[in-house]
Order: C-alpha cells, then structure tokens, then sequence
C-alpha cells in the first residue's frame, strides 16, 4: 500500500494541494483527473517520489513496487538492441541465471572431494529452486507478446534503441514497466503515441493486470474500460469517486445538486433568521430571542458550494455553402525512399461527411492528411475539390510551429483577416485567453494554452472543409468535451486523425482505415468499426481452429480419449469467447435502453404540458432533446437486437451467426 498524508504545497497566493490525504491499495484502479494545471502529473511524481516532499507524506509498504511511466520519457542510450533493452525487465533474473551458469561451470570441473564443493552445490540449488519457480523459461515469450501488442514487429527486435523516435522510446518504456509488473503502476497519458491497435491491446492487458495503478489520460473511454476508482484534482483539493470516468461525472452531478439544494436551503434560513434579527433588535422584550438566534448562526456549519473550473465555450461559425461533393481523390500514392506508404488511393467524401481516419503509427494517417491540404505532394493521381469548398487544416504539431516572439493576440490578428479587434478577443476570451493574457508571448505558453490557441487561429478562417491531426493533444477532458460538441453541431466537413475514441466517436459518421497501404472506409463510428475488427478477428480464429481440427481428424487413430476431452474443452471455450463480448454487448444495450426509455417518457410528459407551447424557445430545445432520444433509442435497439440475434446463433450452432 502507498499513502499520501497531509500534502500541502503553496505557490504564492495560489495552493497547487490543500492538505491532500489519499492511499492507493492492492489492486485499485484509479483514473486521475482534473483540468490542465491542477497538478496532476505533479503528485504522480510525488506518489513516485520524483519530486521531493516533506518527511512523512509518503509511506510505501515493504515489498510494495511502483513503476512510473511519465508524460515525455527521456531518450535511452544504451546502445543496446530493442530486445536487449526489453528483457532489461527481467534484470534480476537473468542475473540469477548468469550466476547459475558460472556456477555450473565451475561444479563441472570442481574437486567433489574439496572442502568448497558442498557450498557450491547448495548454492547452485538455492538459486536453481529460484529459476524454477520464475519466469525465466518464459522472458522471450512475454517479451515479445508485450512488444507485438504495444505495435512492434519482428524485425524491429534487432534494431539498436537509438533509431526510434520519442513516440517508440515511450512504447518501448511502457512495455518494460509492464514486463516488470510491480505492484503500482503511475501512468502518466500513456496513450498519447499509441495507434488504435496498440490501444486496445493495451486496454485488454490492463484489465487483467494483477497490480494496483493510477492512470492520467484525457481518453475517455480508455479511462472507463481500465479504472474503477476516479480521483478528482480540482482548485487544490482531491475528491475520491467511486467507479469509473462516466460513473464519476453522474455522481458528480448529483453531489452538486444535493450541495445546491443544501446551500439554497441554509441561505433561506439565515435570510429568514436575519429578517427577525433586524425586526425585533430594538426590542428589549425580544432581546433574549434575538440573542439566540445571533449565536445559532454563529454556531452554525456553513455549507460552501464547491468553486467551478473554467472551460473553453465556443461554436464554429456556420460553413460557408459548397456543393454536395467536397473532395474527389483518385489513384493517389506516396512513397519515402524504399518505403511506400500507400498507393492508388480513391475516395469520395460529401458535404456534411464526419470522417475519422485510423490505421497503426506509420500508416500514413498525417501523410494523408497533408497531401489532402496540399501541404505536401503525391506521387500520382488527383485530388478536386468540389464547388465552393474553403479548407482549413490543424496539424499535430501546429502548436508548437506558432511564431514564439508574436502575443497571443498578434498570433491570431495574422490569420484572422477583417475581423474585429472586439470579436478576437471574444474568440480569445472563449480560449481562456482574457484580460491581459492576450499579451502573453507565445513563447511562455504552456502546451495546453498553445493548443488552445491555434484552436483559436483556426477558427478564425472560415471554413466548410475541416482537416484536423491529433485536435485534442494537451486540452484537459472539458475542453475536450466541449469542442467535441462544437463538432458535433458543425455543418461542413471534417476528416480528424486522433487516438481519442470518446472524442471522435460522438460526431463522425464514417471511419477510413490505412492499411497495408490501402484504404477502407466504413459506415458507422469508432467503436463499431472497433467491433467489427474484433468479431472479424474473433472468426479467424474459429476458423483457424476448426480447419485444425479437421486436419487432426484425417490423421487415423491419433486421438485418445485425453484428446477428445481436451478438443471437446477447446470447443466449448471457443463457443465461450464467440458468445462473452455479444453477452456484454447486449447488457450494455439493455441498460441503455432501459434509461433512454425512461428519458423519452420523461420529454413526452414535458412535451404534453400545454404550458410548455406557450414558451417557443423552451419547447424547441425540449423538442430537440426529445427527437435526439429517439434517435439514440432506436440505435441502442437496433444493437441490442444484433447481440441478441447473434447469441441465439451462437447458442443454436449456427456458423452464419458466429
């Protein structure tokens, strides 16, 4: 177990922790958030004592290990290969084993008669016992199973540490700490430089990790599948939740409801007490009463409303017009050197179209994105774009190419055309930019607020065509949500490249997959594109297994009954892996349905109220919310009759449902 007690750090006027007490036991899980510079990553190095903190404040038990994985890993130098550098996990062991081999040796050619060879022997048994209980017959097998998940390839293995990038260095730490499987692992945005594969492996392998850990991430739902605990950092204190990211923000919204509903009522009662105070204070016959009533609110605990964090508001301004076709890309290619990318690319995008793009790191998602803008050539093919189309483009790293010697406010006059000097620093002011923040040099800006304001830059350009590569690196997860929504209600066309599920799932319609340097696009979100995958692969595997069996069938007199006992339990956990996601796709369903059924009866009864016409504007969001329930319903409905149509299938045997 790790404790934090009493943790108190001022700077200035301002409390980065206000007397933070917290403890991280076996097997938790636990999700830390909270907006950009709340301090997160700053107790995360506490917990892992990489900032120093006074005597007492952290306690480790005995034999209680922590790993910690930070935002931006340092390079490593080893000069060492990848494998090398991965089995460095397993250090301990394979120095046991060294000694064992030199043990060995020397046994082969010792005096079995010498006074040393006893010791010798009992030494090499001891540590022989220790190998046998291990994993060392097993480092390559599970060095090679963590690599392979977290995105390596084979031929990666023999490449020197020093010819990857930051991205892969951080891939390569995340996989040691894993191999090493302490007892708490401090993830700080751990899946920043991961692809879509790499995520989901990732997520699979956490969620069956025997350790306790404490994740910072502003994925959503990498946060609601891996954490069962949410610690809230807000304004110098930290507020322990139990359940995941979305069962945190219910509960949240409920403890701030009972604390309203508590204030209001206190409030009412300190006005009704004061009123008969200043009525009856001249009194001398009321006296003692007003007296009473002066030390019941002297005595009494005041309910304070928790302050609330700042976040980005914004909308994009309407798109302007284009035709129904806004990009037509035909039979383009892109190659580096030996290395092709991809090639005869086609595609067809129209107006309105919300397009996520994934594929693994070096796919050629930015590639892509960057001939699409014009930003860089192909090799061959075409790309027009239709009638009326203005594009805008934000790349990964456009935050950090902003000109370091420009004001935040000179950085988006450059871009922001005729507009006002009042209405940028509306848009600036909607950024968290205010008062005299927009004279801040771009050069002392955070990550975050250099997101923020190329965001901002951004928006400035009207636009119906929207490219976007990784928008959501550095924002906290309310800026997220809230620009989220903001591209959700956009009327033109956007095509994002982001490792954020929650965040694209929301607003895109279709998904455009690189793969083996070709491109797919499918209808539908992330997440059923994910399933797709999982169920495409899931059939693989059946099928591999079943052609298998039917190999091991032609083979006369090769199976004992063990054997058929071992197929029989083969086929039986094979039915069980086909049926378990559908079962818990179905329980996701159900529940859904049930609550948006109740929601729907609760709009309907709104909507019924003859009170409500006589508001237009009240009736018009009650009505949008209404139709946007039904429209939601009937999705949930249509998924939890897929997941049930496909267990029966499963159950009665039938292949075409498997």
């Amino acid at each position: 177990m790790l404790s934090i007690n009493h943790l108190d750090i001022r700077y200035g006027e301002k409390h980065l922790f206000k007397d933070v007490s917290v403890a991280v036991h076996p097997s938790d899980r636990i999700g830390l958030v909270g907006v950009n510079g709340t301090g997160k990553s700053t107790l995360m190095k506490i917990m892992a004592e990489q900032t120093a903190a006074d005597d007492g404040v952290v306690n480790r038990s005995k034999l209680f290990s922590v790993s910690y994985l930070p935002q931006e890993p340092s390079l490593i130098s080893s000069g060492r290969t990848l494998y090398e550098e991965a089995v460095q996990a397993f250090a301990d062991l394979l120095k046991l084993q060294k000694e064992a081999d030199q043990l060995n040796e020397v046994l082969s050619s010792a005096d079995v008669e010498g006074d040393q060879f006893n010791e010798l022997l009992e030494r090499q048994g001891r540590i022989q016992q220790l190998l046998d209980t291990s994993a060392i017959y097993t480092i390559r097998t599970q060095t090679e199973k963590v690599l392979f998940g977290l995105g390596f390839s084979l031929k990666d293995l023999q490449k020197p540490v020093a010819s990857f990038s930051g991205g892969w260095i951080m891939r390569l730490l995340l996989a040691k700490m894993l191999l090493q499987s302490p007892s708490l692992l401090l993830l700080d945005e751990p899946t920043n430089h991961l692809d879509l594969d790499s995520l989901t492996w990732l997520e699979s392998f956490l969620q069956t990790y025997h350790g306790a850990m404490v994740i910072i991430s502003h994925d959503r739902t990498f946060l609601d599948r891996t954490t069962t605990q949410t610690w809230e950092l807000s304004l110098g204190r930290l507020t322990a939740y139990k359940g995941n990211y979305s069962k945190y923000i219910e509960d949240k919204e409920e403890r701030r409801r009972i604390e309203k509903a508590s204030y209001d009522n206190q409030q009412a009662h300190i006005r009704q007490t004061m009123r008969f105070v200043e009525r009856f204070r001249a009194k001398s016959t009321k006296a003692r009463q007003v007296q009473s009533k002066l030390k019941q609110l002297d005595r009494l605990d005041r309910v304070e409303l928790a302050e609330e964090e700042h976040s980005i508001r914004f909308s994009f301004p309407p798109a302007p017009h284009s035709g129904r076709d806004v990009l037509m890309v035909e039979s383009i290619a892109k190659s580096y050197d030996d290395n092709k990318v991809f090639e005869h690319i086609d595609l067809n995008l129209q107006r309105g179209d919300k397009v996520a793009v994934v594929g693994v790191n070096g796919a050629g998602k930015s590639t892509l994105l960057k001939i699409l803008a014009g930003l860089l050539p192909s090799d061959g093919g075409s790309i027009r774009m239709g009638s009326g189309v203005q594009m805008t483009y934000f790349g990964q790293h456009q935050a950090q190419e902003l000109a370091p010697d420009f004001t935040v406010l000179e950085s988006l006059s450059h871009v922001a055309g005729d507009m006002t000097m009042t209405r940028m620093r509306s848009l600036l002011g909607a950024f968290l930019f205010r008062g005299e923040d927009v004279d801040k040099k771009v050069s002392v800006l955070s990550g975050g607020e250099k997101s923020r304001l190329a965001l901002a830059r951004m928006i400035a350009v009207p636009a119906n065509c929207m490219l976007l590569d990784e928008p959501t690196n550095h924002l906290d997860m309310l800026s997220q949500e809230v620009l989220q929504e903001a591209m959700r209600q956009y009327d033109g066309t956007i095509i994002v490249v982001s490792h954020n599920r929650y965040f694209v799932d929301c607003f895109v319609n279709k998904v455009l997959e690189i793969k083996n340097g070709k491109v797919s696009l499918f209808d539908g979100t992330v997440d059923e594109y994910v399933e797709r995958q999982e169920l495409i692969a899931q059939q693989e595997s059946v099928t591999n297994s079943r052609e298998a069996e039917v190999e091991d069938n032609r083979r006369p007199n090769q199976a004992s009954r063990k054997e058929k006992r071992r197929q029989e339990a083969l086929r039986r956990e094979r039915r069980r892996q086909l049926a378990g996601p559908w079962l818990k796709k179905l329980a996701e369903a159900e529940k859904k349905v049930e609550k948006l059924e109740l929601l729907k009866e609760e709009l309907e009864a709104e909507l019924a109220d003859p009170a409500l016409y006589q508001d237009s504007a009240g009736w018009s969001e009650v009505n949008e919310k209404y139709n946007n329930c039904t429209r939601r319903l009937d999705r949930w409905m249509n998924r939890w009759e897929e997941a049930q149509t496909k267990i029966d299938g499963i159950d009665s045997g039938d292949p075409g449902e498997q």
